[in-house]
């Protein structure tokens, strides 16, 4: 069944009276809209900036560009307004998050196609730029860049494809071509010959070498006025003022051509404006970015026939090739005092620029840009949109222990922070450093003498937490050393037993290994756990044992006996609708499905790989967003008996444990399923989540606490660090397992 008419739009950028080109751009595409297809609603979202919310028009919809919870407002309004495209503006700097990225927590929570206009292409981002135009460029179905030389940077930078992207120039308005003298008495120019740049000023327009080459240019034009047209740019009038201003107007005191330049201190209106450059005679932009792809002023002069000099910046090579116009070397003012004194020498040859450059702008004209934006959105409109996807960034981050470390001191690993500072009123336990004592067996590349030290101070709290008087580990421990008790959770008892089994198999010095077999002996005859995650934290460290040595009886009867157990517990728990061995979702709660799979696989039991699979399989799905993406169970579940699970507050343990989980799965079945799983897990780590932001801080190996309905929680505890680090070493184990079986089985394209 085909697509109804294109009939209403979501249009996001920036809006009149902000006063920057993003906003006049976004206003005149709506009027272009608007005036060419009157029958089409047209929903304005702009971010709202440094103006007051009033002065706005109030068939805009405003959004506080640095509240996120303002994005999935706005996601929310889009959806239940009927509009059936979305047409984004996008400039860096604009949004709100890390580069930007709060656009895509709107994006991420429609359904409706997106068409994205890139006012900037950046052949060298950052890597949070890097992320941002990815997930942008993924969930676009078109793409809209102003100059070939965007679409190119899209091909070679971002692999695009050519057919995504339509190149459409800056649209201009529609004036007649007329003499500049019919237009200068107006303005009291009527004996000058007029040169003109416009714009909000700042330092990267170069108006100091225009203003340089006036020396130049009055020397052999006694009657040449350089006008200088527009309000200093907002944000450097927040940090400096007017001393930019000054600066230059104390410069053409110096070169003594205070009679040829006028500074128009003012933001002007449209139509005044376009007043001014028909007036001009000569229109410069001597601009200092060669990377620039985009100028609105530009394309305004030349879509009303002005002789132009520039810099040849990236739009004005394109703009102005076949001899449309003059280009000079960057901040060279004798060059722009020799082209533009020869355009004023010479009128036939200003003329025939001037022809040639009018007639190029009758195909920019903002008429021509509303009919192929329109084509577009239409078109778009037809198609199944893009979304944003799990599989979307494939970057696995480098395993980094700087924030671990941060984190640790010479007794242990303490247990929360306070942002990324140690908060040392809440002390240690033997649960984060039994995890951190796994890492260290993990990271790859780390330096041996630092592996070593820090294994020791790992493995020596873990042995200090065992207390032989009570038969169990402590768990908590005070600053000064002090314990908090003499016993801690079975979980926690369980937890401490895993890392000592992990630590027999994996760490790659024997006498840790020897250390860690020999507690792990001494320790787990002495427990008997009895409560589901204790057993399944146990069967993990059974298992690892096991696979170090095959013939450890302890650890054998630990794997089998827990199993059974965790098999019994099922039976009394499940109902049709609920695969799970509880009646609650608590914590964790992947391990419980791992550690059946890890130990059903070792002990060949398929009764523990069956109801394995079939109990991750179930999580994976109540953790499984609508959007395709992570949704870990968050903590206001817990508790709730025979309840779905509720989104918030998400952990970071969660995504770990149930990608370490889709590992094992993924051993005994080789289903591709638990790979897309797996990834899935991962991502979430890296903003593919319900906030669309990240909780890695990529840069120093950080990992924030969890999402909560309300951003991110930034305090960074021992939990959540070595979750992301943990996921990190995890999913080279994946890409790897991914990568042998793609070799095995060629055709099932199988990659992590």
């Amino acid at each position: 069944m085909p697509a109804a008419p294109l009939g209403r739009i979501a249009l996001i950028g920036n809006s009149e009276p902000r006063r920057c080109g993003i906003a006049t751009f976004t206003t005149d595409c709506r009027n272009a809209l608007a005036a060419a297809f009157p029958d089409l609603g047209i929903d304005f979202y702009a971010m709202k900036g440094e103006e007051a919310r009033d002065r706005y028009p109030q068939d805009v919809r405003v959004l506080d560009d640095q509240d996120r919870d303002a994005y999935a407002e706005a996601a929310e309004m889009i959806e239940e307004s009927g509009a059936q495209a979305i047409w984004l503006q996008h400039e860096f700097g604009i949004f709100g998050g890390v580069a930007g990225d709060f656009i895509l927590h709107l994006l991420a929570r429609t359904s409706l196609p997106v068409i994205t206009t890139f006012h900037t292409v950046l052949e060298q981002p950052d890597e949070d730029q890097r992320r941002v135009m990815n997930a942008l460029l993924a969930r676009s179905s078109r793409i809209i860049v102003m100059a070939e030389r965007g679409r190119a940077i899209l091909e070679e930078t971002y692999g695009t494809a050519a057919s995504r992207i339509s190149v459409i120039p800056h649209g201009v308005p529609d004036r007649e071509h007329v003499d500049p003298g019919l237009l200068k008495p107006a303005f009291g120019w009527t004996d000058r010959k007029v040169i003109l740049t416009f714009g909000l000023l700042a330092p990267d327009k170069g108006i100091d070498t225009m203003i340089r080459a006036m020396s130049g240019v009055a020397a052999r034009h006694t009657d040449a006025l350089y006008i200088v047209l527009g309000a200093t740019h907002p944000n450097l009038l927040r940090t400096e003022g007017e001393t930019y201003r000054e600066r230059l107007r104390a410069l053409t005191r110096e070169l003594d051509v205070e009679q040829h330049v006028t500074f128009i201190d003012r933001f002007v209106a449209q139509d005044e404006l376009l007043d001014h450059l028909q007036a001009a005679d000569i229109y410069v932009t001597p601009y200092l970015n060669p990377a620039q792809i985009t100028s609105g002023t530009l394309s305004y002069a030349v879509g009303l026939g002005k002789p132009v000099v520039s810099t040849p910046y990236l739009h004005a090579t394109e703009i102005l090739d076949d001899d449309h116009g003059i280009l000079v070397p960057f901040r060279d003012s004798e060059a722009m005092a020799e082209a533009v004194s020869d355009l004023l020498s010479n009128t036939r040859t200003r003329l025939g620029y001037s022809t040639r450059a009018y007639d190029r702008g009758r195909s920019m004209l903002w008429s021509e840009l509303a009919r192929k934006a329109h084509a577009l959105l239409a078109a778009s409109h037809e198609e199944k949109p893009a979304r944003l996807s799990p599989r979307l960034v494939e970057t696995i981050l480098t395993p980094d222990p700087s924030a671990v470390l941060r984190m640790s001191d010479a007794t242990g690993m303490l247990q929360h922070g306070i942002f990324a500072v140690p908060d040392r009123d809440h002390g240690y336990c033997v649960d984060d450093n039994a995890r951190a004592l796994i890492l260290m067996h993990r990271l790859p590349g780390l330096d041996e003498t630092l592996r070593d030290q820090w294994t020791a101070v790992y493995a020596a709290f873990v042995q200090h937490a065992w207390n032989p008087a009570r038969g169990r580990f402590r768990n908590f421990m005070a600053y000064d050393r002090s314990w908090c008790e003499e016993e801690g959770s079975e979980d926690s008892c369980g937890r401490a037993l895993w890392a000592l089994g992990v630590t027999a198999r994996e760490s790659p010095f024997s006498k840790y290994r020897e250390w860690g077999l020999q507690l792990f002996d001494t320790t787990s005859r002495a427990m008997t756990l009895e409560s589901p995650r204790a057993s399944a934290f146990a069967m993990l460290g059974a298992v690892a044992v096991l696979e170090a040595v095959p013939d450890h009886t302890a650890a054998r009867t630990i794997a089998e006996g827990s199993g059974a157990r965790l098999l019994r517990i099922l039976d009394a728990a499940r109902r049709p609708d609920w695969t799970w061995i509880e009646n609650v979702l608590a914590y964790d709660n992947a391990r419980l499905p791992e550690a059946l799979l890890v130990a059903g696989r070792f002990l060949k039991n398929t009764a523990f790989i069956e109801t394995g699979l079939a109990m991750l399989r179930w999580i994976v799905e109540q953790q499984t967003a609508p959007a395709g993406h992570f949704r870990a169970v968050g903590s206001e579940s817990f508790g709730r008996s025979y309840k779905r699970p509720l989104p918030f507050d998400q952990q970071p343990l969660e995504a770990h444990a149930t990608l370490e989980a889709c590992i094992a799965a993924f051993d005994v079945t080789g289903d591709r399923f638990w790979l897309d799983a797996g990834r899935s897990c991962y991502q979430w780590f890296l903003g593919h989540n319900d906030l669309g932001t990240p909780l890695a801080t990529r840069a120093d190996g950080g990992c924030f606490d969890g999402l909560t309905p309300v951003g991110v929680n930034r305090n960074q505890g021992a939990e959540s660090l070595l979750a992301l680090q943990l996921s990190s070493c995890a999913m080279i184990r994946l890409s790897k397992r991914a990568e042998s079986a793609a070799q095995q089985h060629p055709a099932e394209k199988l990659s992590a």
